[in-house]
């Protein structure tokens, strides 16, 4: 079905305006609010699927727009009967593995093979909560790091799977569908790249543990001046 494409909105709509089903119906009529519904509601499951495998957030945004774009022209053509969310993650990943076949990227199908040579309380304010202090926050956000680098190094196969998985938390047959795999291989996949995060996290870990708490830099200052200046005031003050 043909329509016009969305005009600007004066606001913001709410991605809690309807189902999924009601919004693709309306969508397809042409209600461009309606589409930014679907965008909002769908934007983080569709960037992470993308993201998982381009490996990178500007190229991630850019398919995600052309993803949404495609599904804009094609919403007459989504049956009821199926998850819109499905339907966009297979829109976006079709896109995503196009632009790594356009820039000479080597491709591993998602239904393909393994890679080589691997098998398939209370409240409390922010002063007093532990989270919210800068160290808790600092050590948080490096471990955040480690697990998004070792996300992205998990081999073609296993990725998509853990993304939707373990981070969009995905059921074991909504990622089948969304990935035209059997539920046994997601099954496989999603124990093996939880497999290797371990290891490899296991690895980041004992470096990180073997520089904790390390004494140089401004530490080791801090604490000699301290010192030095302890001593200072003992060598100054007249002896009793």
């Amino acid at each position: 079905m043909s329509h016009a494409a969305p005009s600007p909105l004066a606001a913001p709509a709410s991605p809690a305006q309807g189902s999924d089903r009601e919004l693709a119906a309306r969508a397809a009529q042409g209600d461009a609010s309606a589409f930014e519904c679907i965008m909002r509601r769908h934007n983080q499951l569709l960037f992470r699927t993308a993201r998982s495998i381009l490996k990178s957030d500007e190229e991630t945004e850019d398919a995600l727009q052309d993803c949404y774009l495609r599904a804009w022209r094609a919403i007459g053509s989504f049956r009821d009967d199926a998850q819109l969310s499905t339907w966009l993650v297979r829109i976006v990943i079709n896109e995503a593995l196009g632009r790594l076949r356009r820039r000479g990227a080597q491709v591993i199908p998602l239904d393909g093979g393994a890679a080589p040579g691997l098998d398939e309380e209370g409240e409390s304010t922010a002063a007093d909560d532990p989270d919210r202090q800068p160290e808790r926050h600092a050590m948080r956000e490096e471990l955040r790091r480690l697990m998004e680098q070792r996300i992205d190094r998990l081999p073609d196969a296993y990725r998509t799977v853990f993304m939707l998985r373990a981070v969009e938390e995905l059921s074991v047959a909504e990622t089948a569908v969304a990935l035209a795999l059997p539920e046994a291989t997601v099954r496989t996949r999603f124990f093996r790249a939880r497999s290797l995060l371990r290891e490899g996290l296991s690895r980041d870990m004992d470096v990180a543990v073997g520089d904790a708490f390390s004494f140089d830099g401004a530490r080791c200052d801090r604490i000699v001046a301290r010192v030095l200046a302890s001593l200072a005031d003992e060598r100054d003050s007249p002896r009793p």
